[in-house]
């Protein structure tokens, strides 16, 4: 168990839906709760709830200490501040930043999430899932483009995941960077994930031994990248 405070790890890429023979990542997560055997609230509204990414959450995370269940807002949706604030953990999928964003503030979820951090309730998520805990994200919503999008600003800055996986993710960040159209970015590859305590940066722990987390920001009118500490997990093969 650990003290109430506020926690959100971000994944740039990795976890059960990418590498699903190595849950470090996940179990990291995990670990963080409040309590052993965690309530775990799997949100896919940037998948559009796609069943298929809800089965492998269940299927990963049912093989876990955990207690395992989603929120789904294109069926029949429950109470949502009573349900949220029962969990231990809520882990946000990726998908469409845009319109899980759109969704989530016609529903009212942006002010239930921020209560949810304040209480405790460590918040997660990978790629979407990881930017919109941030001012700014990179997204991929729009077709064609990688673009910054206003985010739930929770934690300061920008963020941008899959920084190896997507050969455009380096030079677009860059850009914006240099451009000042972004503030100061976390950019993390794919098995990255980097643990924040209030809004400080604690720590970036990956589950591959390749796998690195960077500073970028504007120096005399240059984008400019430097590498932050990672710690590398333990392999946790399902």
């Amino acid at each position: 168990m650990t003290d109430s405070k506020r926690q959100i790890v971000v994944l740039g890429g990795g976890g059960f839906s990418m590498e699903p023979d190595n849950l470090a990542l996940d179990v990291y997560i995990l670990k963080q709760a409040r309590w052993s055997s965690p309530l775990v609230c799997f949100i896919a509204t940037a998948s559009g709830d796609a069943d298929g990414y809800v089965v492998r959450f269940y299927g990963a995370f049912s093989k876990l200490d955990c207690r395992p269940s989603h929120l789904a807002l294109f069926r029949r949706t429950p109470d949502l501040r009573n349900f949220l604030l029962r969990q231990d953990v809520i882990y946000v999928s990726g998908g469409n930043t845009k319109s899980m964003l759109a969704v989530w503030r016609d529903w009212g979820l942006p002010d239930i999430l921020r209560e949810a951090w304040e209480t405790g309730i460590v918040l997660a998520g990978i790629s979407a899932g990881a930017i919109c805990w941030f001012d700014v994200g990179i997204t991929d919503s729009w077709a064609g483009r990688l673009v910054p999008i206003s985010c739930l600003g929770f934690l300061p800055g920008t963020c941008c995941p899959h920084y190896d996986g997507e050969a455009e993710r380096r030079p677009a960040l860059h850009d914006l960077i240099s451009r000042r159209a972004v503030p100061t970015a976390l950019a993390l590859e794919d098995g990255a994930a980097a643990h924040f305590v209030g809004t400080e940066l604690l720590r970036v722990v990956t589950s591959r031994p390749e796998a690195r987390a960077y500073r970028v920001q504007v120096q005399e009118d240059r984008s400019t990248e430097t590498e932050i500490p990672v710690e590398q997990l333990a392999r946790h093969p399902v």
